[in-house]
């Protein structure tokens, strides 16, 4: 389970995000990785005897650093406030569809599909749901799938028309339009701190498992 004290390192940092402060609570950041390492671990464990396409996955594999890239930011801040857990087909470094855990105190959430792939790969999707529109449809626009994730993030991922090489009538038109294929859940502080919250993680990524699997078979071409 994720621990209060990995919620409050968090807070604090994103109140102190210097290196001076991180470098002088350096036990309170090992203390809270590990914890976010240890949930990792059971997660995979659990989940990949589910998908057994992550079961091989180590919590490294999955992991995100801490260390911001301040390169093109105008944000200098060296640090997230948050701990990423991306679990996927080959690990967080693989351009494929999977699964992703935020850990942020008051801003944490689960969400599972593939965000903002590149055009090669997005035009694989986007071909795959124009040939599978049915077998798609009955991935997000099932009832437990709608209930739990109100359907695909429309958030800064739709374009306004029906991209080059398809028609406007295109029946999965709308779809076509999204340039990523996520879902997300919010999660309050209550949520990431109960006993069960790895259970509830699964149960979400259960639902999330079939959109996974027909996103990885455009992006593999299986």
């Amino acid at each position: 389970m994720i621990e209060k004290t990995t919620l409050d390192f968090l807070e604090n940092l994103k109140e102190n995000n210097t290196k001076i402060w991180f470098d002088s609570n350096r036990k309170s950041y090992d203390a809270a990785k590990k914890n976010v390492s240890d949930f990792s671990a059971e997660i995979i464990q659990k989940y990949g005897k589910i998908d057994n396409s992550i079961a091989q996955l180590l919590p490294k594999d999955c992991l995100f650093r801490i260390n911001r890239d301040v390169r093109f930011s105008a944000d200098k801040s060296p640090y997230k406030s948050n701990m990423g857990i991306s679990i996927n087909k080959g690990g967080k470094k693989f351009n494929l569809a999977g699964y992703y855990i935020h850990i942020q105190p008051n801003e944490s959430f689960i969400a599972g599909g593939i965000y903002m792939p590149m055009p090669p790969e997005l035009k694989k999707v986007r071909d795959e749901i124009d040939y599978n529109l049915a077998d798609f449809k009955k991935i997000v626009e099932n009832e437990a799938f709608l209930n739990q994730f109100g359907g695909l993030s429309q958030e800064d991922f739709a374009l306004k028309k029906v991209p080059k090489g398809y028609e406007s009538s295109n029946p999965a038109a709308e779809y076509l339009k999204l340039k990523g294929y996520i879902v997300v859940r919010k999660l309050g502080n209550e949520e990431v701190l109960d006993k069960n919250f790895v259970e509830n993680v699964i149960k979400n990524f259960v639902l999330i498992k079939p959109l996974v699997e027909f996103l990885n078979r455009a992006l593999e071409g299986n």
